[in-house]
């Protein structure tokens, strides 16, 4: 590719960061969107069908940019974000190396036993969105993601799952991976060896069994945990266990680091919640933390592109 050509497509993938922290600043009526397209038909990153790195042809690749960013800037208007979400950087062609964060590691543990975490080794300004248990199911939310082309995983237990397993399936549909919480969200380390694998090879079982595949990314109840819990997870297919460095709610982030701000592979979490549990909708949330999260200058990513 010439010089020329290249440069042409510096210009306009620049031009696209311009336009990701000055648009989408007036408020929109975010209650009312009605569009339905799933997350791979949408351009949701990570969602299936969506190419790993850049088109063959880079002029096409960032005409592709710009079209997908002016869609993220009025679905930003419409639900209501007062900036659009930054577009994060194609995922890496190599997975980072994961180790156990010091501090939290389990008596008698080694490197076979999965990698405990709340922050992916990157440089890039990524974040990544958390959401668990799978109490409140809000078919707002699904549109809300899919229109903002925003990833997040799935963290299920199952005794507030199964009242509408097909919730789910059309997150899943639309690019959200569904990921093991256990089955009752009991707290581990206080079970018997046989009552923890119940939790979370039973958990794994129904995952399969509903969504037709095996999760490789477990977190357990609370982020409480002992070497039974890595173990047992190991055992029925575990490969990660990512907990998280900030908690949002729709008024206040919580931080775990004492500078309270974000890093590079941050992970966040949050939960399906409604207006019964917090005084907010899920839409009010994800403006919340989109909030903290593009003033910050950071975009989110897919997790399961990165571990």
């Amino acid at each position: 590719m010439g010089g020329a050509r290249r440069g042409a497509v510096r210009a306009a993938m620049a031009a696209l960061l311009v336009t990701a922290v000055a648009s989408g600043c007036s408020p929109g009526s975010g209650g009312r969107a009605e569009h339905r397209a799933a997350g791979a038909a949408a351009g949701l990153p990570g969602a299936p069908g969506r190419a790993a790195g850049p088109a063959r042809d880079p002029s096409g690749y960032a005409e592709k940019l710009q079209r997908t960013q002016a869609a993220r800037a009025a679905a930003a208007r419409r639900w209501g974000l007062e900036q659009t979400p930054l577009v994060p950087p194609d995922p890496p062609a190599v997975k980072p190396h994961l180790t156990t964060r010091k501090g939290f590691e389990v008596k008698g543990g080694d490197d076979s036993l999965p990698p405990v975490f709340t922050t992916v080794p990157t440089e890039e300004r990524i974040v990544f969105l958390t959401i668990d248990d799978g109490d409140y199911k809000d078919p707002e939310l699904l549109r809300m993601m899919s229109e903002l082309q925003i990833p997040y995983s799935a963290f299920l237990s199952d005794y507030l799952v199964r009242n509408d397993y097909g919730y789910f399936k059309e997150a899943r549909d639309r690019g959200v991976t569904l990921n093991n919480h256990t089955v009752d969200h009991s707290y581990l380390p206080g079970l018997s060896y046989s009552d923890q694998k119940r939790q979370i090879c039973g958990q794994q079982d129904i995952l399969e069994k509903e969504y037709g595949q095996r999760p490789t990314l477990f977190r357990p109840p609370y982020g409480n945990y002992n070497g039974d819990t890595l173990r047992i997870a190991r055992s029925c297919g575990i490969k990660a266990v990512p907990l998280w460095a900030e908690e949002a709610f729709p008024d206040r982030m919580e931080w775990r680091e004492p500078d309270r701000d974000l890093h590079p592979g941050d992970i966040i979490l949050t939960h399906f919640h409604g207006a019964k549990d917090w005084g907010g909708t899920m839409a009010d949330l994800i403006r919340a933390v989109m909030k903290t999260i593009t003033d910050k200058g950071y975009a989110v990513a897919r997790l399961e592109d990165y571990v």
